[in-house]
């Protein structure tokens, strides 16, 4: 192999997971190889809000909150049901304080509010999410100042749009990657160590809907589309976290994009920004969760286990003048302008014929609307237990906005094991590869659930933890690392 082909350590991914572990590895005197398919590094960085989540944190002493490790990870614990992997959860706590701090010495420009307590999904027990001024693109400013001073140390080699199209693996012999680098031709490259860091699969549909067996309305990263777990497989790697999937609450359909959500168009659906004027059906025109339900994780497992993941907001015309307005931005103006328009949004004089251009079954709309508007005169809603019963649906003309459950992440990915080696589908540990990041899916740190922070920063710390670990070891014969755990 030429000498400008051999490295220590190749890391595919420069993302939230990769540049820690490659900037980590190159200042212990590593040779590293980071590859990204991208033209530019950062990844989802670029579209995240950046929430990271941590218990003991200095930021946290200085503005007299109490926390600890043992406390993160009872609420991981509580939120997730217990579904998340108990050995990377705590290691991801554990390392978490650390990696906040480690942030913070490098100059990380926080949201002066944070650390706070984020209500988007089910809520920590005490301020432990930390963000910056900028969202993802504050991490990836710190991230980006320590890769440059490894780059011009000559000690991280970075190639950009270049995708991993290969992984080989044999015991005894170290691993390698195939790079189509520059995107035109194919490279073979060999380390002691590889550490996938390439994502997730929401902006894949046949990978998604493969293995999260659910229909996908994405509003990911563009080259979120599962490359390193597409190589991983082929290699023999198996796969974990399937069957944990959960849909974020709703979002309006692209309407230029088909199978994507619009993220510009954010539906107010949660009870702590507004309380509901409308109702939310499914394509048979029926109810399945009380609209005000406080616990947004109530309403994505009610949409995940009783629709089919689409549904739609009815109103009349007496809520869009009264209420506060259903998505962010939009007057009561705007909703009578995009209706008929815009992709997703409906108005007519009467139910049935809302129903027909929604493509919503017009009997079960008027049979809902009719049982809603008893329920509001009798002042009690008992189907669903709905207590914020303004007023009926009643005043034309009447309205349906479409929604969709979305999905920003995947839960399933990569199989590793506590030391973030990847494991085949046999559950043996393949020779010097490694996975970090979203590639390993949320549901190892989540589990069934979306605990806050609990993907930005496992991936940081655990590409911290891999660099440092793997330094040492990647100019020696190939074969597992010291315990990760430990390290």
């Amino acid at each position: 192999m030429p000498a400008d082909r051999r490295y220590d350590l190749v890391v595919v991914g420069a993302g939230t997971g990769g540049i820690p572990c490659a900037v980590e590895a190159a200042a212990r005197g590593a040779r590293v190889l980071l590859v990204e398919k991208d033209s530019r590094i950062g990844g989802t960085l670029h579209i995240s809000g950046g929430h990271m989540s941590a218990g003991g944190t200095r930021r946290q002493r200085e503005r007299g909150i109490e926390d600890s490790v043992a406390a993160h990870l009872a609420d991981i614990d509580r939120i997730s049901g217990g579904t998340a992997r108990p050995d990377l959860a705590a290691l991801a706590a554990r390392h978490a304080p650390g990696t906040v701090d480690w942030l913070d010495d490098h100059g990380f420009d926080f949201a002066p509010e944070s650390p706070r307590l984020v209500y988007g999904h089910e809520p920590y027990g005490v301020p432990r999410t930390y963000y910056g001024r900028d969202a993802g693109l504050s991490i990836l400013a710190v991230l980006r100042r320590l890769l440059d001073e490894q780059i011009a140390a000559g000690r991280v080699e970075l190639w950009l749009g270049s995708p991993a199209i290969g992984l080989g693996e044999r015991p005894g012999r170290m691993p390698d990657v195939t790079v189509l680098r520059d995107g035109a031709d194919e490279v073979a490259v060999a380390a002691p160590a590889v550490v996938l860091a390439t994502g997730g699969f929401a902006s894949d549909k046949a990978l998604f809907e493969e293995i999260e067996g659910a229909t996908l309305v994405s509003a990911a990263y563009r080259t979120s589309t599962g490359d390193g777990l597409v190589i991983a497989r082929e290699a023999g790697a198996g796969v974990g976290g399937r069957g944990r999937y959960l849909p974020t609450f709703g979002g309006l359909p692209h309407p230029t994009a088909p199978g994507r959500a619009y993220p510009g168009d954010r539906p107010l659906l949660t009870a702590a920004e507004r309380l509901p004027w409308e109702i939310y059906v499914d394509r048979a025109g029926r109810r399945f969760v009380a609209e005000d339900e406080r616990s947004i994780d109530r309403k994505e497992r009610a949409l995940a286990a009783s629709t089919d993941g689409s549904f739609w907001t009815v109103f009349d015309d007496r809520a869009r003048l009264c209420s506060v307005p259903m998505v962010v931005g939009w007057s009561p103006a705007d909703v009578l302008a995009k209706a008929g328009t815009r992709t997703g949004v409906h108005t007519a004089g009467d139910l049935a014929g809302l129903a027909a251009l929604a493509g919503i079954d017009p009997g079960g709309l008027s049979a809902t609307v009719d049982r809603y508007n008893a329920a509001v005169a009798a002042g009690r809603d008992a189907e669903f237990g709905r207590t914020h019963l303004p007023a009926p649906i009643a005043e034309p003309p009447f309205f349906a906005i479409e929604n969709h459950g979305i999905t920003l992440i995947t839960f399933a990915g990569v199989d590793v094991d506590g030391d973030l080696r990847v494991r085949r589908a046999d559950g043996t540990v393949m020779d010097g590869v490694h996975a970090i990041g979203e590639l390993i899916g949320a549901a190892a740190t989540c589990g069934n659930s979306f605990c806050g922070g609990m993907l930005i920063t496992p991936a940081l710390a655990f590409g911290r933890l891999l660099g440092r670990r793997l330094a040492p070891t990647c100019r020696d014969t190939p074969g597992p690392p010291r315990g990760a755990a430990d390290g």
